[in-house]
C-alpha cells in the first residue's frame, strides 16, 4: 500500500523507491551538479542501489564521510565543504544526504551554508533519521560534545522516505530509533503509545512511520523556529542530550541516541509525575514499557557535575534555567518547566534506582 505524501512548509515528504522518487524529483529540476553525501555504511549499502538506477542518465560525485556522532563536527563540515569547492559546486547544485541523522544535519547544515545556501534533499535510511531528524527543517553540528550546537532552520527541497532501506540495519540501530516514536505517542497520542507497545522490530509497519512523520510535521509546522509548541519534541531530550554527550566523551562503546533518549524519557516521565500532574500509574506505564526495550546503563554519580553542565548548555534554555516538556498525561505535554539540579539529579537517581 502506498502512503500518501505528507506537506510540510514548502516542501513533501514523500514515501516509496527512493531511485524512483529520485528520479521523478530531478526530472523536474535543472541543477548545475549533484553531490551524494554519504558515510561508509550508506556507500556501501544504500547508494549502489540508487546508483543502479541514476547513474547512467545523472552524472553526480560522491562525498563520504565516517559515521558516528562523535564526526558531526566543524572539521568533518569542512572537509565537506572543501570537496565542494573542489568539485566546483555553485549555487545552483544540489546535495543529497543519504544516510542517518548525522549525514541529514550536517549534510544540510553544509548545503545550507556553502556560498550561503544551496538546495539539499533528503534521503534518510535510519528509522531515527525517519521519524526525527530528516523532517524539521533543522540542521546542525556538534560543538564539543554538545549536541547541535551549530545549525540552522532550513527547509530541504523534499525528503524521500524508503522504508526498505532499514533492512540494512542491525536491530540495535531499529531500536535506538524507535524512542522518538515512543516519544512521538507520549507528547500528543496515547493511541498511538498504545499501538506501538506490541511493535515487531524485524518488520516495522510502514503506517507506523508514516504516523510518527504526520506527529512531528503538525508540530514542526506550526511552530517552524522553535519559539513554543515545538519545544513539545524536546520531551526526554534535556537529560538525554547530556546522558548521551557524556557517554560520547567517556564511553569506549558510546550509547547510541534513542538509548540516551531512553533514558531522558523516563527521568523526564519521574519530573513529569513531580510537577506536571502525570499519575504514578502512568509512570509506572511508560517506565516499565521503556526498560522492557533498551538496556540498563549506569549513570555513575561523578558524572552529575558534567551532566548538569551539558544541560545548562542546551541551547532552549532561557533565564539561565534549565527548560523541560513534561507530561501531564500519556499523550499530553507542556512546555517551559524549569527544574532545580536537586530535583534533576534526583530524577536521574530515579533511573538508577530502578534499573538496580
Amino acid at each position: 500500500m502506498s502512503l500518501q505524501a505528507i506537506q510540510s512548509s514548502g516542501y513533501e515528504v514523500v514515501f516509496g523507491d527512493a531511485s524512483e522518487l529520485l528520479i521523478n524529483f530531478l526530472q523536474q529540476r535543472n541543477y548545475s551538479k549533484i553531490f551524494f553525501l554519504v558515510d561508509t555504511n550508506t556507500s556501501e549499502h544504500c547508494y549502489p542501489g540508487i546508483a543502479l538506477h541514476i547513474a547512467g542518465d545523472i552524472p553526480h560525485d560522491i562525498i563520504e564521510i565516517d559515521p558516528g556522532e562523535e564526526n558531526k563536527n566543524i572539521d568533518i563540515c569542512i572537509g565537506i565543504w572543501k570537496m565542494l569547492l573542489d568539485f566546483g559546486a555553485d549555487r545552483k547544485a544540489l546535495i543529497i544526504n543519504l544516510g542517518g541523522g548525522v549525514v541529514t544535519d550536517m549534510g544540510s547544515f553544509a548545503a545550507a551554508t556553502y556560498k550561503r545556501g544551496v538546495d539539499f534533499l533528503q534521503i534518510p535510511t535510519t528509522l531515527l533519521s525517519q521519524v526525527d531528524a530528516s523532517v524539521g527543517g533543522k540542521t546542525g553540528i556538534d560543538v564539543d560534545a554538545v549536541k547541535n550546537m551549530v545549525g540552522t532552520f532550513t527547509n530541504p527541497q523534499t525528503v524521500i522516505i524508503d522504508t526498505n532501506f532499514l533492512q540494512t540495519l542491525p536491530k540495535r540501530e531499529i531500536v535506538s530509533g524507535f524512542a522518538e516514536i515512543i516519544k512521538h505517542g507520549l507528547i500528543v497520542d496515547k493511541d498511538y503509545f498504545n499501538s506501538i507497545k506490541t511493535i515487531d522490530f524485524d518488520n516495522i509497519d510502514d503506517k507506523i512511520i508514516h504516523r510518527s512523520v504526520e506527529i512531528k510535521n503538525e508540530v514542526v509546522t506550526t511552530d517552524p523556529h522553535e519559539k513554543n509548541i515545538r519545544k513539545k519534541l524536546n520531551f526526554g531530550h534535556t537529560i538525554g542530550h547530556a546522558i548521551e554527550s557524556y557517554s560520547l566523551q567517556h564511553d569506549k562503546a558510546p550509547l547510541l541516541h534513542g538509548e540516551a533518549i531512553a533514558i531522558g524519557m523516563i527521568a523526564e516521565s519521574w519530573l513529569s509525575a513531580q510537577f506536571a500532574g502525570l499519575s504514578d500509574n502512568e509512570l509506572n506505564e511508560i517506565c516499565k514499557f521503556i526498560l522492557s526495550v533498551y538496556p540498563s546503563y549506569k549513570v555513575n554519580e561523578e558524572s552529575f557535575d558534567d551532566l548538569i553542565a551539558y544541560m545548562k548548555n542546551d541551547k532552549k534554555n532561557e533565564d539561565d534555567k534549565i527548560n523541560f516538556t513534561l507530561l501531564n498525561a500519556i499523550g499530553s505535554s507542556e512546555i517551559n518547566f524549569s527544574c532545580s539540579q536537586e530535583e534533576i539529579l534526583n530524577s536521574i537517581i530515579f533511573y538508577t534506582n530502578l534499573i538496580k
